[in-house]
């Protein structure tokens, strides 16, 4: 049954932090034709209910590992359960003195072109610290993999707000 596998079973992929972006959209496809509830809107209502359960793990599942900092998550919990639990690291103050920088910075900008500038710089620091991710997780460094994620949610948080703020100067 699809409910029981984990999210990288589901889409027949090694549990690992790097995957393959086309064989998950594939296989996503494949599973979404297969498992669709509207295939199964003649049948009884246990078998539609099912239907309806294994699609919704099917999308949860899909965007969890389509997105980095969701797949890194995802993947250091169920190794948690591997694994011994290693202590939690504190983000070091150069770090959160920087996103105190980042955000005030952010908050003077109210120039389109600007924004597009800052907004660059926000998403190399992004694909840095994925990059560093895909270190530890090869390394099986996970204490430190912990570390990062926390890093990365603070620059995906604020490049989610970039792009609120781009929408506004869009306008």
């Amino acid at each position: 049954m699809l409910l029981n596998k984990n999210y990288f079973e589901l889409f027949n992929l090694p549990i690992s932090f790097e995957i393959d972006t086309e064989h998950l959209a594939r296989h996503y496809r494949d599973l979404q034709r297969t498992i669709h509830p509207d295939k199964f809107a003649g049948a009884p209502e246990q078998e539609r209910l099912l239907a309806l359960q294994q699609a919704a793990h099917i999308n949860t599942a899909y965007q969890t590992l389509k997105q980095p900092l969701l797949r890194a998550q995802y993947l250091l919990e169920l190794l948690d359960k591997q694994t011994v639990v290693e202590p939690e690291m504190q983000l070091d103050t150069t770090f959160l003195m920087e996103q105190i920088e980042l955000r005030e910075a952010l908050a003077e900008i109210k120039q389109l072109e600007v924004l597009t500038r800052f907004l660059t710089q926000i998403e190399q620091k992004i694909q840095q610290l994925i990059a560093t991710l895909t270190l530890h997780f090869q390394q099986m460094n996970y204490a430190i993999a912990r570390d990062t994620v926390k890093k990365l949610q603070f620059l995906d948080k604020l490049h989610r707000e970039i792009m609120l703020l781009e929408e506004q100067l869009s306008c």
